[in-house]
């Protein structure tokens, strides 16, 4: 059964989405909820939603290049990072868009075909720069106004899966990624015969 939301997004967000080949995420509000929490000891602690790991590698495995960019210096990033493969970590980013356009030229890829995620103010400047804007439902309204596209999910509850998902979409992979899923022998997909 072929993807059915595709037609769901803007003729204009499809064709941004479409040309897409560095994904950059800020952290801390889009990865997350926003929220800092440290224990006793001051070590700092982050929650990652599951879905969102599954999405970003999803879209290296279709060949688009992820980047996380946090302005905080974080080992957790680092190690969420690890987990899913990722070699793209910037930490302590003073410059988000020096830093993507640095990422982007080493990478032949134009400012085009970037597409940055963000949900406050320091992440303003590269988003406005980039091919491909996009911020959670909970972003700052300032930054919610600005981007091209904002997902139904809030920060930290799926909101980068959102964004992944309308990636593989407009570039025709969600339908194979589905039929492989299907493929998986003793698996049976809700829905099918």
């Amino acid at each position: 059964m072929p993807y059915q939301h595709h037609n769901d997004y803007p003729a204009g967000v499809r064709e941004r989405a479409s040309r897409v080949r560095l994904a950059c995420f800020d952290v801390d509000g889009t990865l997350t909820d926003g929220r800092l929490m440290f224990d006793s000891e001051g070590r700092e602690t982050k929650a990652f939603h599951v879905h969102d790991g599954l999405g970003l590698v999803l879209l290296r495995k279709a060949g688009i290049e992820v980047a996380f960019i946090t302005a905080r210096e974080s080992s957790i990033v680092q190690h969420r990072a690890a987990e899913l493969g990722l070699t793209e970590v910037h930490t302590a980013v003073k410059d988000k868009l020096a830093r993507v356009g640095e990422i982007a030229a080493r990478l032949g890829i134009g400012m085009d075909e970037v597409s940055f995620m963000g949900d406050d103010l320091p992440d303003l400047r590269v988003m406005l720069q980039v091919g491909f804007a996009a911020a959670p439902s909970s972003a700052h309204p300032w930054v919610r106004e600005r981007v091209h596209w904002r997902t139904a999910a809030a920060a930290g509850q799926g909101a980068v899966r959102e964004f992944c998902d309308l990636l593989l979409a407009a570039q025709g992979r969600a339908d194979a990624l589905l039929d492989d899923v299907s493929r998986i022998e003793g698996a049976r997909v809700e829905g099918t015969a």
